[in-house]
């Protein structure tokens, strides 16, 4: 019996965004795939309160990607570098300079405060800026305390890192082949978006490994079949809560 299915899910190459994603932008990608959650963003206006169900302290729309969308996860990643005045700096203090943060830059309000993205390639800098600080002042960078600290310092030197680097490195340096795991995300997605849409474990397979894969490995007990399966398993249970996870949130009671 044919299917009747959207074939928008079919090119391979409309993923390949994923794997250039962190974890905050991954658990987005799960997330605005939910139709729970679509419904509730089609309702957010007599439903306002209905964001921090979801982790998020504003509901974003689920028709935007990760590439142009910019979901504000509460409590924040630990990638988010948060910026506050020195009250007390020294004379060689560095100044607040915006244009000089490399990237192209996004400046979104939480309600709170100023969060600033700034993409460059292969990675996303976050920043949230405190309401007192203004361009020119000498700034501190801080971190949340907590019971285990140095895992919280080892992130944000991570992404202090990314910024000094790319700050220097040219904009169309080579980067690293993908790795194996954000491989299985993009096959993931692929496989969930076929998914929602209608499409048979088979076709899904057919469409991510190619007909004559299927023609030659596809057994009701056989291997092809199984890793379908597990990816379609893995992708709604990253959708249905799984998601907050990669964004660092508590799990859902």
């Amino acid at each position: 019996m044919a299917e009747a299915i959207s074939d928008q899910w079919h090119p391979s190459a409309a993923y390949l965004y994923v794997l250039h994603l962190d974890g905050p932008a991954l658990a987005w990608e799960y997330l605005r795939r939910a139709p729970d959650y679509r419904r509730d963003w089609l309702r957010r206006c007599r439903h306002p309160d209905t964001a921090l169900l979801w982790g998020l302290r504003l509901l974003e729309d689920p028709g935007l990607d990760a590439r142009t969308a910019h979901p504000t996860w509460f409590p924040d990643h630990d990638t988010v570098v948060q910026l506050y005045p020195d009250v007390d700096p020294p004379l060689d203090a560095l100044p607040f300079e915006f244009w000089r943060i490399p990237g192209y830059k996004q400046l979104i309000h939480d309600g709170r405060r100023l969060l600033l993205v700034a993409r460059l390639p292969g990675y996303c800098l976050r920043l949230a800026l405190a309401p007192a600080l203004d361009e020119g002042m000498a700034y501190v960078h801080a971190f949340r305390a907590c019971h285990s600290p140095c895992a919280r310092y080892r992130a944000l030197a991570d992404e202090l890192g990314k910024l000094a680097a790319a700050r220097v490195e040219p904009v169309a340096a080579t980067k690293c082949r993908p790795s194996q795991t954000m491989l299985l995300e993009l096959h993931t997605l692929q496989a969930l978006d076929g998914t929602l849409a209608g499409a048979s474990l088979r076709t899904v397979a057919d469409v991510l490994y190619g007909p004559d894969a299927v023609a030659t490995d596809w057994h009701a007990d056989g291997d092809l079949r199984a890793r379908v399966r597990r990816l379609v398993q893995r992708g709604k249970k990253l959708m249905r809560g799984g998601y907050r996870r990669l964004a660092q949130l508590p799990p859902l009671d």
